[in-house]
């Protein structure tokens, strides 16, 4: 199968009108013009790998949209599955915690989190992209350990991120706003989110912290799992992960932060709502100034997976190389990260794990294309055999 006429978005390069063929849903051959009698006419359409999603959050709003309405985790991972291959997804790092105690909580039991691992690895098969597990161990909840390292122990979990989302540091160096922001997201006076707030500080003194922690590494490196850290908030903080032999650095807060997890050859990730924003939901680094400064290695969908285009062609703006840079921040950078060489690339050999978009003042997704299967399409990209016999 051919793909002919598309920009591609190669590796170090952007090659206009070119081709792509696929046999046995891996690229077969690249070349620099059209081809005739292709399977696909791209119309100079941009043509990039598919996404690689290391960091996703949607699932438990497919789950429960609202606090007093939970829907059946298999429905809400098939609905979250058609949203991810619309917007150029064809990887995916389901982000799911383990931290009862977060606005979340109601999703984030040890019993829901669990269903939810165990739907996405049974379902695997019957979904339109490759969806893995990302579990976020919250250290302060040493009590969720025993379930991770089970989970972990069956083969049920694909990457670990350690957080810690104690008030005062990381995410929520910031008193007042965290204050501020607990009251209005739970309806709740002052009083009783300073009551949360003591609470959750008290978490942290608790002994067993070190060793639970100590214990999730170890069996995750064993497992040869990639391990992150969340919210890093200064070169010290870096340093102390980088110890625990993490290999990703996920949302640092701080420019200094991002600058030691690259000098210790860490990849920093940053959400591609915030590149598109140009600034952090909560105040913290922005992901256009850390590309800007060279010490953003890779995005992902965080919480909105359809920010994934717009927030590639804005950082193609201020990062060095440009689009092919961009681009490979949501693929290449992002599957070498999980530990993987057989996508994110547009190159012989890779994956046909493709998405098609059209360049405007709104960028549409077009078509994606899992291993050359067309899995999403909006009916504007045909097979040129539809349009002879129309």
């Amino acid at each position: 199968m051919w793909l002919s006429n598309f920009t591609l978005v190669l590796p170090d390069e952007v090659i206009e009108n070119g081709s792509v063929r696929v046999e046995d849903g891996v690229i077969a051959e690249i070349r620099p013009e059209p081809v005739a009698s292709a399977t696909f006419e791209g119309g100079n359409r941009f043509l990039m790998p598919g996404f690689v999603d290391l960091h996703g959050d949607m699932i438990e709003r497919e789950i429960a949209p609202r606090p007093n309405a939970t829907m059946p985790i298999d429905f809400g991972i098939h609905e979250l599955d058609k949203k991810l291959a619309a917007s150029g997804v064809t990887t995916a790092f389901a982000a799911v915690s383990f931290a009862t105690e977060s606005v979340y909580g109601h999703v984030r039991s040890l019993e829901t989190t669990s269903a939810v691992i165990e739907g996405i690895k049974r379902l695997h098969g019957q979904l339109l992209i490759d969806h893995r597990v990302h579990a976020r161990y919250e250290i302060t909840n040493v009590g969720a350990a025993p379930t991770l390292e089970r989970l972990i122990d069956a083969g049920q979990v694909d990457m670990v991120s350690l957080t810690d989302h104690t008030p005062g540091q990381g995410q929520y160096n910031n008193i007042e706003a965290y204050l501020l922001s607990m009251s209005e997201r739970r309806s709740i006076s002052r009083a009783q989110a300073e009551e949360i707030l003591a609470k959750r500080i008290a978490l942290r003194s608790n002994p067993e912290i070190e060793a639970k922690l100590r214990e999730i590494v170890a069996l995750s490196l064993k497992h040869k799992l990639s391990l992150a850290s969340h919210d890093d908030d200064s070169a010290a903080k870096v340093a102390e992960m980088h110890d625990f032999n993490v290999t990703i650095s996920e949302f640092p807060v701080s420019m200094d932060a991002a600058e030691e997890a690259c000098r210790r050859g860490l990849w920093t990730l940053m959400g591609a709502p915030n590149a598109l924003r140009g600034k952090s939901m909560s105040g913290n680094l922005s992901a256009q100034d850390a590309a800007s400064a060279g010490v953003l290695g890779i995005i992902a969908a965080d919480y909105h997976p359809a920010a994934f285009v717009p927030a590639i062609f804005k950082l193609a703006e201020v990062a060095k190389g440009g689009l092919a840079a961009a681009v490979a921040m949501a693929t290449k950078n992002a599957a070498r990260a999980a530990g993987w060489t057989d996508r994110g690339e547009i190159a012989i050999g890779q994956k046909a794990d493709l998405v098609a978009i059209e360049h405007g003042a709104v960028h549409r997704i077009r078509a994606t294309f899992r291993g050359g299967r067309v899995i999403y399409s909006d009916g504007t990209l045909h097979p040129l055999q539809a349009l002879a016999a129309a």
